[in-house]
């Protein structure tokens, strides 16, 4: 699990205060799922609407942070899938990409997220099956093989502490049973 003086928080906080559904994935997750590394951004998840924009702006205010203007976090609101912006906080120069609810594996692990308590804080994790997911499709995208160590990671530090078939059922329905089996590969070169 991370220290608590992540500089991640600086986003969880201000979506907490917001009331904005959300959830966390990529490394930042699978650091919570498996085991620490380095990461220089997260990666969250977020419901919004158009009404949201306003809190947006004012909850990450450009003294502080990178924010595009908003008719740009409109265009990607309207897109029909992937839409996506970056906030920026300037101090740090730490990153959030932030990805908008937009297709049905967000929607599914939106509504299975995990909150945890990190000292004073709370994070909205999403669900392991989740962030394996899509650390496989990017792998499938773009063959980084850091994306596959941390899922073997997650697994060798948790087994497999999700609903019995769940995760099975997910991998044929997005066709990643490939990427699946070279986890299960690296998982057993480990053991050795």
């Amino acid at each position: 699990m991370p220290p608590p003086d992540e500089p991640f928080l600086i986003f969880i906080r201000k979506l907490n205060e917001l009331g904005v559904r959300y959830m966390v994935s990529g490394s930042v997750a699978a650091i919570f799922y498996g085991e620490a590394r380095m990461t220089n951004d997260v990666d969250i998840v977020v419901v919004l609407q158009r009404r949201d924009i306003p809190k947006i702006e004012a909850a990450f205010p450009d003294e502080e942070f990178y924010r595009p203007p908003a008719v740009v976090i409109e265009l990607e609101l309207a897109r029909s899938q992937r839409g996506h912006f970056n906030l920026i906080h300037h101090a740090t120069g730490f990153k959030a990409d932030i990805y908008l609810c937009s297709d049905s594996l967000h929607r599914w692990g939106i509504s299975r997220v995990q909150t945890v308590d990190l000292d004073e804080d709370q994070i909205v994790l999403a669900p392991p099956e989740y962030v394996i997911l899509r650390k496989l499709q990017f792998f499938k995208e773009g063959g980084s093989e850091k994306h596959l160590r941390d899922v073997s990671r997650m697994l060798a530090a948790t087994g497999e502490t999700w609903e019995a078939g769940v995760l099975d059922t997910l991998l044929a329905e997005y066709h990643l049973e490939p990427e699946w089996q070279r986890v299960v590969a690296l998982l057993e070169r480990d053991r050795r």
